[in-house]
């Protein structure tokens, strides 16, 4: 059935449609449960002794970053690099370091980067200070163009008097 140059579908395609979405949605949502699931199980391989040093352990990978991957902690991150700071984070741990210490070491080896609440130094002030820089600069946009937008144009006697010509032959054109 066709209505102009629109073409309207039959009944079945739109049940077809909506059926390969509902598998495509239902499969992101499978695999993105599995990963979660198998985070989580890698996870149960680290075992203390203390609940404290767990405690600190789970708070660390939740706090590094991995340097391979983009913005994901070393416990999201499946990256062999991840892994492998887990490990030494787990060891660290064990060994009786401290929260500060294993960042430390972390930040040392990898940057700033490494630690998702970098310090405020000079060098990360723009880490700190740039999004409420962007925000002001905004705002000072927006004010400027408020104001000077709210002028009212001055129009010469010569526009004026076109202006009123072109108002009279619209209102004789409408009637």
């Amino acid at each position: 059935m066709t209505t102009g140059t629109l073409s309207i579908p039959p009944h079945s395609s739109w049940r077809q449609l909506f059926s390969s979405l509902f598998v495509s949605f239902s499969l992101v949502l499978v695999l993105a449960l599995s990963s979660q699931a198998q985070a989580q199980v890698s996870l149960e391989q680290y075992k203390f002794d203390d609940p404290a040093q767990e405690s600190l352990f789970r708070e660390l990978i939740n706090e590094l970053r991995c340097p391979k991957c983009q913005n994901q902690t070393i416990a999201d991150s499946d990256a062999p690099l991840a892994k492998d700071l887990r490990d030494r984070t787990y060891l660290m741990v064990k060994d009786g370091a401290t929260k500060q210490q294993v960042v430390d070491y972390m930040v040392a080896r990898y940057g700033d980067f490494a630690y998702y609440r970098p310090p405020v130094r000079t060098s990360t002030l723009v880490l700190w200070l740039g999004p409420l820089a962007v925000v002001l600069v905004g705002a000072a946009v927006v004010l400027w163009r408020v104001r000077s937008g709210s002028e009212e144009a001055q129009l010469s006697d010569a526009e004026l008097a076109q202006l009123a010509r072109l108002q009279t032959e619209k209102q004789d054109k409408s009637e």
